[in-house]
């Protein structure tokens, strides 16, 4: 749905899977494009195959990686962006984490808030969390995440975020979240509906679990598409934001989302740890 920067009815995704197909297959890595990386700089050749892939983007890309190392890379990764949809991910973590939900069982009616809004990305029910929590919710869980440029707006989607701080919120997602709310939180964050699969999960290597969120909306006649994902497999863990701006439709931003991340994940367990 799409995810607006002013309280607006949700809108629908409408589009086709040949549009998006189109558009992923141009964003695609080259196939010939292998080369040997020097011992230790693994990262940093995908990095730069992802900011040279980004330059040639319409608008403006930003992206940024915490790595196995918690080191973090990134392009652009200070830029401030209206996060849309993204925020769902820090309304959910703060909501779980309010004094009166954090040590019990989560009430039928958390869970009508919760699940579509994090599933579906449902737009009223996350302007019914925002009002419950309000904004200083958020700055405070902001704070804990070590989010250095996050800013609040009346208006949850109007929010600032950066590729930066949003790699470090999901990088620490786990440990944000209440020990009891966790696995549920989690798999919210695991089961988004698959019309909402583009972008980092296309991408993402085979045998990783994926945590993510997206967010996207039509702005001044072009569209910002945003994505973040906590990856993990067995004790290995990693996180990617990837934020846009000025794409002509979805479907070319949601290519941009994805083809920024199949160059960051590339030959991942070929150097694990790197």
């Amino acid at each position: 749905m799409i995810a607006p920067v002013t309280r607006r009815p949700v809108l629908s995704l409408t589009v086709t899977a040949a549009v998006l197909a189109l558009a992923v297959a141009a964003s695609a890595p080259a196939a010939g494009s292998k080369g040997k990386k020097p011992e230790g700089g693994a990262w940093q050749a995908r990095v730069a195959d992802a900011a040279a892939f980004a330059r040639g983007r319409a608008g403006s890309v930003s992206f940024a990686v915490v790595d196995e190392r918690r080191k973090l890379h990134g392009f652009g990764a200070n830029a401030n962006y209206s996060a849309g949809s993204l925020v769902k991910a820090m309304l959910l973590v703060a909501y779980l984490n309010q004094r009166g939900v954090r040590r019990r069982h989560l009430h039928p009616g958390d869970r009508r808030l919760l699940g579509p809004m994090i599933r579906v990305s449902d737009n009223d029910a996350a302007s019914a969390v925002y009002e419950r929590i309000g904004s200083g919710a958020l700055a405070r869980l902001a704070g804990r995440a070590g989010m250095t440029h996050f800013e609040t707006n009346p208006v949850w989607g109007g929010c600032q975020v950066t590729a930066r701080d949003q790699a470090r919120f999901f990088y620490r997602l786990r440990s944000l979240l209440p020990r009891r709310h966790r696995s549920y939180a989690l798999g919210l964050l695991a089961r988004i509906v698959p019309i909402q699969r583009w972008g980092i999960p296309r991408a993402s290597p085979p045998g990783w679990r994926i945590h993510f969120k997206g967010g996207w909306y039509p702005d001044d006649g072009a569209w910002r598409v945003h994505q973040a994902a906590l990856l993990r497999r067995g004790g290995r863990r990693l996180s990617v934001a990837v934020l846009s701006s000025g794409a002509p439709d979805f479907g070319y931003g949601a290519a941009t989302v994805e083809g920024v991340a199949a160059r960051l994940l590339r030959r991942l367990d070929q150097t694990a740890k790197q």
